[in-house]
């Protein structure tokens, strides 16, 4: 019965993702051929919205669009990426032209060159033109295309910023190649390659020895990651190696969790603030598109400030709350907390005061802030009768 349920959950999804894929016959002038692409847009996609969406280009996108786009769809549904315009180009059997290579190098040529330069001339382009897309594009390729993919790295400036190379199939001296480009890369660029145990022995056996070499690479603009899967064949990995590379490129997108707040936070050298501010930029800087800091990350900074002692982490996440949502008294409450800590009671009452007049915060109401007036004026009072009791005297 359980099967049979989960079974059925999969061809819903199966038929929601269809549902929302459009296919479209594209004209190519560098291949004097028409091409066929699957196109899936974010499910609540805006054309008049000033939200970017990044753009993953599926080769063999017949049988690889859908892994790719029930991958994303997983993703984006917990916050663990962007929600991204996904791009399959329908081969069929004009790969084994689309990919021909160079024997000596690897690299595209003749039809393969053709094939290349419909992609980076004509339908990256033509999807910027169409949708709102930012300036962050991930490569999908598998095999014969995971060789392929690679040559976009050649380009004075990648015509991608991400490349998932699933069982690439390296063809003459692409393996080196790769390793001394990425090793002089002035460009950031995300890198991921996977095989398997049971994948073929030759691939794997390639692949493996370009890993040794990629690993060894010191490049601050290069992020590796590199998975030898257990028990797959070479078309089963496909599925374990997408979410694995999905997780991997987009892990800063993704919001704080204990693991990032151990490691990263709380060692932090400075205030807490500049650290999620920086984390925010390099989202914008790497994905091109805006993600605001949300609340309840901003109450995870605050927690580490208070197991670190620093009170000034606590002020300036305040000050920065308040920037970003004045109406809330989230920041204005943080404030009046740092300076009744400082026993400044007469500035830490005002701004309690002050919160009380915003909107309320998700885990504290308005009667605890009431209570913490109350507390602080009864100590301001006594403290005002012992000053005036010191002064008789």
């Amino acid at each position: 019965m359980k099967n049979i349920l989960i079974f059925i959950i999969s061809l819903l999804c199966c038929a929601q993702i269809s549902a929302q894929v459009t296919y479209e016959k594209f004209e190519s002038r560098k291949l004097n051929s028409t091409r066929e692409l699957k196109i899936k847009l974010p499910e609540n996609y805006d054309p008049e919205s000033e939200l970017k969406h990044p753009v993953i280009i599926v080769f063999d996108g017949e049988y690889l669009f859908e892994p790719v786009s029930g991958q994303v769809s997983f993703q984006t549904h917990f916050d663990e990426m962007p929600e991204s315009i996904i791009v399959g180009v329908i081969q069929g059997e004009e790969r084994f032209y689309d990919s021909y290579f160079d024997e000596v190098s690897g690299l595209p040529f003749e039809s393969g060159d053709r094939f290349y330069k419909f992609v980076a001339q004509e339908l990256i382009p033509h999807i910027d033109a169409n949708y709102n897309t930012s300036k962050f594009k991930v490569a999908v390729g598998h095999n014969l295309m995971g060789n392929f993919i690679n040559a976009f790295l050649f380009h004075e400036e990648p015509v991608f910023q991400a490349y998932i190379n699933i069982s690439p199939d390296f063809k003459g001296t692409m393996s080196q190649n790769v390793a001394k480009r990425l090793e002089w890369l002035d460009n950031d660029i995300f890198y991921y390659m996977a095989t398997s145990d049971k994948d073929i022995k030759s691939i794997r056996n390639t692949v493996r020895g370009t890993n040794d070499n990629l690993k060894a690479i010191e490049n601050p603009h290069l992020t590796y990651y590199f998975d030898e899967l257990k028990g797959d064949s070479h078309y089963q990995l496909v599925t374990g190696a997408l979410s694995k590379a999905m997780d991997r490129i987009f892990e800063l997108y993704k919001p704080l969790d204990e693991k990032e707040l151990k490691e990263k936070v709380f060692p932090y050298e400075g205030t807490l603030d500049d650290y999620i501010v920086d984390r925010y930029k390099r989202i914008d800087e790497l994905f091109g598109i805006f993600k605001p800091i949300s609340e309840e990350e901003l109450q995870q900074l605050i927690t580490v400030a208070e197991e670190r002692e620093d009170l000034e982490s606590v002020y300036k996440i305040g000050k920065l709350a308040n920037k970003l949502n004045p109406d809330s008294s989230f920041g204005t409450y943080h404030m009046a907390l740092y300076a009744e800590k400082l026993g400044k009671t007469k500035k830490a009452v005002k701004l309690y005061e002050s919160a009380l007049t915003l909107q309320d915060m998700a885990h504290i109401d308005r009667e605890f802030i009431m209570s913490h007036v109350e507390g602080l004026k009864v100590v301001e009072e006594d403290t005002e009768t012992e000053d005036e009791e010191d002064e008789e005297n």
